[in-house]
Order: structure tokens, then sequence, then C-alpha cells
């Protein structure tokens, strides 16, 4: 066996890829590691392979990063279909159910939508990633297995109805902007707005726009990220140190406490809650702090060499 290639001499970075339909998150995960020849690339949140929009990529040390991204809330552009429920839950899905749906007037189709806000318990597509004793939920569907997944605690913080049509006598497509916390599947919300209305529903299109602070405006086709970060910066991409104080305050610490930190000592504390990023004199993120009574301690570190900004 030949000896495994080192990775490609790139800054650590956060790259902002606008995902197209059709391709898994891996997919765009494994084009990235072809792209920039670099084997330690992670993402945030998986997007279903039927969305599109915003999937952040950590590359290098950035990786660090991507667990304090998956819990920030997210923004989807969705299309709801009522009338029709599926095995997925969206468009992918084989047609279970048909119901006429044409008798329902655009109050009763916003009230029933209306009542998916707020503090939810929601219950994930059993075609979903969520794992079930080890594996994928979707995993034992696909091998015959009976699957009900527990009801989680989620949050719709909003859930704007843009256009209401009828494409056919018997459908109803929505369009709606959602709001929510991580963890929320916008096709459930479309499978229980239908069950609620006794029609049957699911997403015919979802697209991601927001993670936390990032954005699809920021956001590049994933070889043009690459791109953008072997060529020293453009769009879709964020160095290292823009990354993390885009996520976390920052403190700058004076080059001595860099070091001490480089070192796993603690500085004086910080006097601000949760995490910080410590930037060095030079611009380099060094680590991301803590306050643990008097002092500020190391909860992830970026030494030098491995945590050059891009």
């Amino acid at each position: 066996m030949s000896p495994r290639r080192p990775d490609a001499d790139v800054a650590p970075s956060i790259l902002l890829v606008d995902k197209p339909g059709g391709m898994t998150s891996h997919d765009v995960v494994a084009r990235a590691r072809r792209a920039l020849s670099v084997r330690r690339i992670g993402h945030a949140g998986t997007l279903d392979p039927m969305a599109t929009g915003l999937l952040v990529l950590g590359v290098g040390t950035a990786t660090r990063l991507l667990g304090y991204l998956t819990g920030h809330d997210k923004t989807y552009e969705a299309t709801i279909r009522l009338g029709q429920s599926t095995v997925t839950d969206d468009r992918e899905g084989e047609v279970l159910a048909t119901t006429p749906a044409g008798h329902l007037d655009d109050d009763a189709v916003r009230a029933a939508l209306g009542a998916q806000t707020g503090p939810l318990l929601q219950v994930p597509s059993s075609v979903s990633a969520v794992k079930v004793a080890g594996r994928r939920s979707y995993d034992r569907v696909r091998a015959g297995e009976d699957v009900v997944l527990e009801p989680r605690a989620i949050t719709v913080h909003r859930l704007e109805v843009h256009r209401i049509g009828r494409p056919t006598p018997d459908l109803v497509d929505v369009d709606v902007t959602v709001s929510c916390t991580a963890g929320t599947y916008i096709r459930a919300i479309a499978r229980d707005a239908g069950a609620a209305l006794g029609v049957g529903g699911h997403l015919t299109a979802l697209r991601r726009t927001a993670a936390g602070p990032f954005g699809t405006a920021q956001a590049a086709p994933v070889e043009d990220a690459a791109a953008s970060l072997v060529a020293g910066g453009g769009r879709g991409v964020l160095g290292l140190t823009e990354a993390a104080t885009t996520l976390f305050p920052q403190r700058s610490v004076a080059a001595e406490e860099a070091t001490a930190l480089g070192h796993g000592r603690r500085v004086p504390a910080t006097g601000a809650p949760g995490l910080v990023a410590a930037v060095d004199p030079a611009g380099r993120l060094v680590a991301l702090l803590e306050d643990s009574g008097s002092t500020a301690r190391v909860t992830v570190g970026f030494p030098p060499g491995a945590a050059a900004d891009g």
C-alpha cells in the first residue's frame, strides 16, 4: 500500500458553500477534499440531497469550530404541498396517500401553519439521519424496519407565508420562510400541518438561507469557495480568526499571554460569559477561552503554524 500523501498547505478556514440539489452533504465535503487536496474537512449540519443552500465546511483546524455552529438557529425557504403525504415527508419519497385539498381556504391553511410555531414537540421523519441504537433511522427504514422516533423539543421562531397557490384543483402549494432552532425538520412541519388539515402534506422544495451569523449571500459553489481559499480570500471563504470572531466576542491578548495560552496555562478572567476568541497582536486566533473563577482557561487551542489565518 502506498503511503498517504500529506495534506496540501492550505490555511485553516471556514467555507460557506451554496449546495445544489441532488448532492448529499458528504458529496460536498468530498468535492472540497479533491479541490483542496486536504482530508481534514467536515461540515456543520447536514442538508438533505433535495435541499439547496448554505452548508458550512471547516478546513483543517477550523473543523474545531464546527461543533459550535451546529447549535445555531437556521432559516429556510420552503414549499409545502398539501393534499399528498409521502414516505419521506418530501418529494423524494413514494406517495402514501392523496386526499383532495381543494376545499381548504387560505385562512385554514394559514391557521394550520401558524399552529406550527413557538415551542413544539416534533417527531422527526422516520427517514432521517437520527440515530436509533447506533444506526441511522433511514437505514433501518430501508431495511424494512418500522421506526417511530421520539419527539424532540424544538422552537419555530417565525413561519411566514408568502404565497398560497393551487397547481391543480386538489392540491395546495404554500411558499414559506421558517426561522427555527437547530434540529427542526421543515418536512415534519409540512407533514404535521397537512395532518392537522386532514389532507396530508410534504415538502416539494427546501433551501437553507442562514445558519447562525452566516448566510447564502456570502456563499459560493464548493469549487469556487475552494478556489477562493487557495487564492488567499474571496467569496465563500472566511479565515480562521474572522470566523471565530464572528461566532464569539473577541479578546485581544498580549504576546506573552498568547505564549502562555499556547502552553495550556491560564490568563486573567475575561469578565464575559461563555466563550471568547483570544487573538494575538498579529491577528492570529490563539484559543477559545472560558472563565473559570478568576482566570480564563483554554477550551479549544489553535497552535501556531496549524492555525495560520487565511
